[in-house]
Parts: structure tokens; C-alpha cells; sequence
């Protein structure tokens, strides 16, 4: 879309905008959006945009057993105060906790890619926030909450989330995309695979228990251990 029509604030009101609206591409939101104040949009005609304005230009035709289809009333409201201007829109974020490098021997420093709360439930591409955790054996802490509204609104959204996290030694995400894998790699980041999902306590629990084991070589490294070898790694799975 031509910048006449979509400036920056504009573009990234309704880049958050279309992650709260499950189902919705987002190509449709701004079709959606241009049927209901016309073009080009502005700031002040999304403010002007209600929940029963978004309902009616997103819903979809009836389906075979007579019901129309469409988000939800708490997606659309959420999705009109992204569109309104606001940032801080989700409620329950969990709370940061102090960490001083050092605090955590033998700890790594994790990332999860979250849509809602302190869940795993995001994809790399296009989740809301990074959750960041240092983790050890018997500890973890919610070091940071890093949102990436700024990193889609670069030439190459997926080197610029990659650059987010790269100060962790692994990421984990319900998905991610093999050239998007690629460019955490190179960032040095391990990317972690969770399809199903997950809360964010259930995976770090799983993680712990890695490290208090026998965890693989290039984690053992990031520990600050020396890694055994590749002999004794082998041993340790087949056991």
C-alpha cells in the first residue's frame, strides 16, 4: 500500500490491530477498515472506528448451519483500542523481576515467542511479545518483555526479531518458518519448536530438568560447563 494512503502510525495501529483478530488476514483488516472510513486512512478516522463498525465489515457469510462467522466481541474490542492508539492493551502481563548478570550461576537465558500473558503461544513471525527468562537448575526470573511492534515496521521484519533475542541462548515458538530459523541461528539463538503450545512455567520446569541432567553440548557452553564429550553425550541419550 502506498505511504499516501498508510503512514507509519497508521500501519502499525493496525499491525497490532490484526494479531487480536484470529482468522483475519491482514490485507482483509485494511480492506475492512477503507470500507468503513474510506481512504487514506488516518489516525483520527481508526479512532473513530467502534466494535460494531469492525463487526459488521469482518463478518463472514452465514455458514450451512445458519450462523455467521467472525471474531469475537473481546478480540474486536481489543483490536478498536490498538486501532484507537493505544499500546498497553492486554491486561495480566506478568511482572519483571530484578537480575543482575551474575545472580545465576550456571543459568542460560531463554526467550518465548507470547501472544497472552505468560503463555507460550506465539509464532516467531508474528507474535506480540518475546518473554525473556534467565534460567538455572533451581531458579528462573522474567527478566524482560520485549514487545515487537517496532521490528514489523523494518525492511526485514524477520532479521530485526532475531536481533530482539539475540542476547539468549534459546528461543522457543509454537512455529517458524526455515528462513526465518535461519536468521536466529545466525543470530546464535537455538530455536525450540512447541506446536501445541504451552504455559510459560511448563517449559522452563522442562528446561531444568535438562540442566540438571546432562544437557547437550552447545547448552553446557552457553552454561559456562565444559561440554563433555561427544562419547559421554551419546551415552547420556541412550541411557
Amino acid at each position: 500500500m502506498s505511504p499516501d494512503i498508510l503512514n507509519r502510525e497508521c500501519a502499525l495501529r493496525i499491525a497490532l490491530a490484526s494479531r487480536v483478530l484470529p482468522g483475519v488476514q491482514l490485507p482483509r483488516l485494511i480492506e475492512a477498515i477503507i470500507e468503513t472510513v474510506d481512504a487514506p486512512i488516518r489516525e483520527d478516522g481508526l479512532a473513530r472506528l467502534t466494535v460494531a463498525d469492525l463487526r459488521q465489515a469482518l463478518k463472514r457469510p452465514k455458514s450451512e448451519s445458519g450462523e455467521e462467522g467472525g471474531p469475537g466481541d473481546e478480540a474486536l474490542e481489543m483490536a478498536v483500542r490498538y486501532l484507537g492508539g493505544e499500546r498497553d492493551v492486554e491486561p495480566g502481563l506478568p511482572a519483571i523481576q530484578d537480575y543482575v548478570p551474575g545472580d545465576m550461576p550456571d543459568s542460560v537465558r531463554i526467550a518465548m515467542a507470547s501472544n497472552t500473558g505468560e503463555k507460550l503461544d506465539g509464532h516467531f513471525g508474528s507474535c506480540l511479545r518475546f518473554l525473556v527468562y534467565q534460567v538455572s537448575a533451581t531458579e528462573s526470573r522474567l527478566v524482560d518483555i520485549r514487545e515487537t511492534e517496532t521490528a514489523d515496521l523494518t525492511d526485514d521484519r524477520n532479521a530485526a526479531r532475531a536481533a530482539m533475542v539475540n542476547d539468549c541462548q534459546v528461543l522457543y515458538v509454537q512455529g517458524i518458518g526455515g528462513p526465518a530459523a535461519a536468521k536466529v541461528i545466525r543470530a546464535g539463538v537455538h530455536p525450540v519448536k512447541f506446536p501445541r503450545g504451552s504455559v510459560a512455567s511448563a517449559v522452563i520446569t522442562q528446561l531444568q530438568g535438562v540442566l540438571k541432567g546432562a544437557p547437550p553440548p552447545w547448552l553446557a557452553k552457553s552454561m559456562g560447563r565444559q561440554p563433555p564429550t561427544l562419547e559421554k553425550f551419546r551415552a547420556g541419550v541412550e541411557a
